[in-house]
């Protein structure tokens, strides 16, 4: 037998008012229709739910039986259709997976690992290494929350710019590079080392100097950022990459950091996800979230934060 579930909701007014007439009024419905309703419920029941009693009404023994929990069904599913549900980050029990550039990761993992933990002790993060753009791991729900340089092309996917990041130059210390001005010349002269999980020995910074009439020389390619560093600490490699994502790294491994001489633009640092989760009220906490702890990287010395935007 096929139910309908608003049947549920008549018999919770049914057996809090007691009455057709008084479930009727609180539905706001005809007396007439809360008969029928009573009439369908008493049917798929097989109970009188309510019986006569001198001049008003009372509930059976196994309408009392049931009035507690009905009610409690009647109000998980208000709270499962309502639009506006609340977020209880106290009691909140969700895993999210992110899915940062392992730059990122090094530089802001441990601070939003330890807000989640403040805020929402329920949480679970998975950070996950990023293998490269796949939307389709945002369209399936594998990927919670990306980041990414580039603003994506699909119209289900949602970015929000949280920064713009300065390419630098980072070499070893007592670098020969270090030994005066650094122009274009010498640093196309030198030996470089690119960051690139597909071993890519060729960048955006290639294309410029190509503009300039210069080419230089990449030796190798580094799987991560963290690799070209040790590496670049190692050896007289020269290795250029974004500021404010990588400064903890450098300045912990006692890199020596240098001005690009080549007039690019900023890089942009974009937050992902899908748009199935535009009002999912938990997953807007966490980008918000992530938002503010990726955003501290940018903040200049005066406080003032890089402001962020939301584009649908």
């Amino acid at each position: 037998m096929q139910l309908d579930l608003n049947l549920l909701t008549a018999l919770d007014a049914l057996l809090e008012e007691g009455s057709v007439a008084g479930a009727a009024a609180r539905l706001h419905v005809t007396a007439p229709a809360m008969s029928r309703s009573l009439g369908r419920i008493r049917k798929a029941t097989g109970d009188q739910i309510l019986v006569r009693a001198g001049r008003s009404m009372v509930p059976t023994t196994r309408a009392l039986a049931m009035r507690a929990e009905v009610h409690a069904l009647v109000q998980q599913a208000h709270r499962l259709l309502s639009a506006q549900q609340e977020l209880d980050l106290a009691t909140l029990d969700r895993v999210f997976t992110v899915r940062w550039h392992d730059a990122l990761t090094a530089a802001c993992g441990t601070a939003l690992t330890t807000a989640v933990r403040r805020q929402a002790p329920g949480v679970r993060l998975r950070l996950s290494a990023e293998p490269g753009t796949d939307d389709a791991e945002l369209r399936r729900g594998e990927v919670d929350l990306e980041s990414s340089s580039g603003a994506p092309t699909l119209p289900d996917i949602r970015h929000r710019l949280v920064g713009r990041d300065r390419l630098v130059v980072a070499v070893r210390p007592g670098h020969p590079l270090t030994a005066g001005p650094l122009s274009l010349e010498r640093y196309a002269a030198a030996e470089h080392l690119t960051v690139s999980r597909r071993g890519s020995l060729r960048d955006p910074v290639d294309d410029a100097l190509s503009a300039h009439g210069l080419e230089r020389r990449v030796v190798a390619a580094g799987p991560t950022t963290a690799f070209a560093l040790r590496l670049a600490l190692d050896t007289d490699l020269v290795v250029t990459l974004p500021d404010a994502v990588t400064r903890t790294a450098r300045e912990q491994l006692g890199l020596a950091t240098l001005p690009l001489p080549l007039p690019l633009p900023d890089v942009p640092l974009y937050l992902l996800w899908h748009q199935r989760y535009d009002d999912d009220r938990a997953h807007t906490w966490l980008r918000d979230l992530a938002a503010e702890t990726v955003q501290a990287l940018f903040t200049p010395p005066s406080g003032v934060a890089a402001g962020g935007t939301v584009v649908r």
